[in-house]
Parts: C-alpha cells; sequence; structure tokens
C-alpha cells in the first residue's frame, strides 16, 4: 500500500511552504515538527521513511538542517524548481522580520526602555542556550567516549580559546578514525549491506556545484570590484561565507565563535548587542542563524560609506543572508542523489556523531559566556600560560539579570513555557525592573 499521496501541484506546493515560513517558530525542533505535521501526517506528500532518511541526510550537513530538509522536500516533490521555492519561503519571512527589527534596534538602541527590555530579553536568552545545551546533550552522549569528547570540546575553547573551526574539524577527522577501528565508543551499530544503486550522478552533482558556486560567490565579486577588499561589505561576506561551511550543530553551535569575531576581532558590535540579537532572532520564524543577518546590519550600518547608514545596513543584511543560506542550496541540490549511499559511509557518520558531540562542548562554552555577559558588568582578561579566561567581577553582578534569568529558566525548564511567552514575559521584566 502507498504511504504517499499523488505529488501536488507546484502552486499548492508553493502555498503549503509559504504558510510553514510564516509559521516556523520555535527552533530546528519546532520547524521539524511542523514540516512533519503539515507534509507527512496531514497530506501525505512524504512519506515517514522519506522524511526521516532526509532529516538524516541534513543533519550530515553545515548550515541549518530545518531549511536544508525544506529545500530537499521541494526538490524531491518538483525538482530544482521546488526545492528553490521551498527552500526560499523557509527564510524569507523570518528574514524580512529580523530586517525590520534590526533597523528598529539601531534607531532605538539608545533609548532606556529599550535597554530595559532587552535585559530582560538576555536574561530570558540565556535560560533557553542552557535548555538547548540540556536537549542536545541528551540526543548526542550516548557512550562515555562521546562524553569526555564533549568535555575536552568545551575545555579547549573556554580555558584555551581554541578556533571553533579548528575544534570541528579535529573532532570530525578523529571520529572517522574511532569509526573504522572502535565504531562501538560512538555508538554505531554494524554496517547494513550496500543495496543496489542507479549509476552514480556525477553530471547532476558537478553542474549543481558549479551554478551553486557562482550564485554564492556572484553578490562577493560585485563588492570586490566596486568597493575594494577593505571595504565592510567584503568583510561581512568574506566571513560569513566561512561561517557558513562549518555550522554543524545549528545556531547555538557557532554563535560562540560568531562572537568571538565579530565582537572580539572584528568590533563589528558588542557582546551585549551579540545577546540582543540573539533574543530577536528566537522571536520571529525561520532559522535561528538568522541572527547573522542582525550582526551584518550593524557591522554596515556603522561604517556606511559610501552610503547611508540605512541603506549600508540593509545591504549588509542582504549579503550575510545570501552568502548563509546560498551553500544549503549548493549542499543539498548537489548531494540529494547520493543521499542512499552517504547513509552507508560509516566513516562520514562517524566523523559527524563525535562532531555532534562535540557541539554539547561548544554549546557549552557558549552557555558560560552568556552567563558571564549578561550576569556581569565587568570582566577581567586573565592569561595564566596557555589559559585565556575572563574572570567576573563579582561586585558587577546584576541582580536584575539575576532575577529575570532565573525567572526565565523556571518558566522554560519546568513549566515548559514557549520561547515567545517566556521572551515577552521577561522583556516586560526587565522593563518594570527598570521603573522600580
Amino acid at each position: 500500500m502507498n504511504e504517499t499521496s499523488p505529488t501536488p501541484q507546484f502552486n499548492e506546493m508553493v502555498r503549503v511552504a509559504a504558510r510553514i515560513g510564516c509559521l516556523s517558530f520555535g527552533g530546528p525542533a519546532g520547524q521539524i515538527a511542523l514540516m512533519h505535521r503539515e507534509l507527512v501526517e496531514q497530506r501525505k506528500w512524504i512519506s515517514q521513511h522519506q522524511y526521516l532518511h532526509a532529516l538524516n541526510f541534513c543533519h550530515l550537513l553545515p548550515g541549518p538542517e530545518a531549511q536544508q530538509l525544506a529545500i530537499w522536500i521541494g526538490w524531491k516533490l518538483h525538482g530544482i524548481r521546488g526545492g528553490l521555492a521551498a527552500g526560499l519561503l523557509f527564510v524569507i519571512p523570518g528574514a524580512l522580520v529580523i530586517l525590520a527589527l534590526s533597523i528598529l534596534y539601531a534607531s532605538a538602541a539608545g533609548l532606556a526602555w529599550f535597554a530595559a527590555v532587552f535585559l530582560g530579553i538576555k536574561a530570558a536568552v540565556l535560560a533557553i542556550v542552557v535548555q538547548a545545551l540540556a536537549r542536545v546533550a541528551g540526543r548526542a552522549l550516548g557512550t562515555p567516549f562521546r562524553k569526555a569528547v564533549a568535555a575536552l570540546a568545551f575545555l579547549a575553547l573556554f580555558l584555551f580559546n581554541a578556533p571553533f573551526p579548528l575544534v570541528v574539524i579535529g573532532c570530525g577527522g578523529l571520529g572517522a578514525v574511532v569509526a573504522r577501528y572502535r565504531p562501538a565508543s560512538l555508538g554505531l551499530g554494524t554496517a547494513a549491506p550496500l543495496l543496489p544503486h542507479s549509476p552514480r550522478p556525477w553530471a547532476h552533482s558537478l553542474w549543481s556545484i558549479a551554478i551553486g558556486a557562482a550564485a554564492w560567490a556572484a553578490p562577493m565579486i560585485a563588492v570586490l570590484a566596486l568597493l575594494g577588499p577593505h571595504h565592510v561589505l567584503w568583510r561581512i561576506g568574506l566571513f560569513f561565507s566561512k561561517l557558513a561551511v562549518v555550522t554543524f550543530g545549528g545556531a547555538y553551535a557557532v554563535l560562540a565563535y560568531m562572537a568571538q569575531q565579530a565582537v572580539g576581532a572584528q568590533h563589528w558590535l558588542s557582546a551585549a548587542e551579540m545577546a540582543d540579537g540573539l533574543g530577536l532572532a528566537e522571536t520571529t520564524p525561520g532559522p535561528l542563524i538568522m541572527v547573522t543577518q542582525f550582526v551584518g546590519y550593524l557591522a554596515a550600518f556603522r561604517a556606511p560609506a559610501p552610503f547611508t547608514p540605512l541603506l549600508a545596513g540593509i545591504l549588509g543584511a542582504g549579503l550575510t543572508t545570501w552568502v548563509t543560506f546560498a551553500p544549503c542550496f549548493l549542499w543539498v541540490f548537489a548531494l540529494a542523489p547520493w543521499i542512499e549511499r552517504l547513509e552507508h559511509a560509516r566513516l562520514l557518520k562517524g566523523g559527524l556523531a563525535l562532531i555532534t558531540s562535540a557541539i554539547v562542548g561548544v554549546i557549552a562554552n557558549l552557555s558560560a559566556w552568556f552567563a558571564l555577559q549578561v550576569l556581569f558588568a565587568v570582566l577581567r582578561p586573565v592569561r595564566i600560560g596557555p589559559l585565556a579566561l575572563n574572570v567576573p567581577v563579582l561586585s558587577s553582578f546584576d541582580v536584575r539579570a539575576g532575577l529575570l534569568a532565573a525567572a526565565s529558566a523556571w518558566l522554560i525548564l519546568s513549566r515548559k513555557w514557549n520561547v515567545a511567552a517566556t521572551l515577552g514575559v521577561a522583556g516586560l521584566g526587565g522593563w518594570l525592573l527598570s521603573l522600580a
């Protein structure tokens, strides 16, 4: 008996994809559940087996897995044009909302009430990140070896300030080696026999890579030709293009590295503003990695020449969004025909398994970074040999932020409130405490 309904008309698929894009709140877990309900349970356009198979495939790719799943579903139903429509509609609603909020933020950031509201939002974000850490750890740390790798990744990042890409690449390589010689340490079972396949789709993949890479690079070439390699737009595009290649584990995993570079190295925004941006991204539909657009907007807004600040900010936000999400289409279109073969690639699965474990350490580092930035007004940098620490000055502890963070954690972890409601209550609480 066929598990799926007939393939929908393209116009019908576009309408449903637009609906999903406008309702995709709640981070990747909520977005994946929404697509499952809409496309597998209700309309039966995709079977349960196909959906889970594709989700496993998307976890192998860098970038937001929920958006890549949307691209794959569109590709499965209507080829390249279906993938483009589904993927773009998954991103565009959230991109427009976060752009509007970024414009408002840049123009109102000096207002006292605005700062008070965002004190509450930042405190709630701290609780949200801790919840994400607990969820990912529950899924990713199934063996003692994977727990040890997560702990070592945290120590490397928090105590030694190790580069995020180096941690990801190193864990991926180690996972491939362990998968070959000690797969049980990663929780990998005996490999299933490889089933017969159709001929390898090399031509399709190479063509997709060529077109995708050209589209990815096109705005960067225009910026380089018109503005040169020292303009902020070139630096924004180059940084977020690199980031798009190493964003395994979702937005939470890459945020600490992004903050380290955008705040500490590029000086595009402050640590407090970085936390504000994540709060904005939590309240909008679409992938959480959309927070990159907020960073791109502020970076260009503050170095606008030869444009006006508003126009420069919009260009920075648009370029950031393009180089962040264009690679997702490239990965899916190039690799989707290989999905069954990738399921049997033991070394690849081992590498990704250990990267997922390391991501727990990365998110733990992000949690510690957020806690220090939100709860303490003054941090003192300390170096002891190879150790690089930011030690909080205890007298600078912000009691308001502590109360709001504790209340947000209680609402999310104990009362099971959703993210939007918690952020709203925390923002209101920050404003009320400022009046007191």
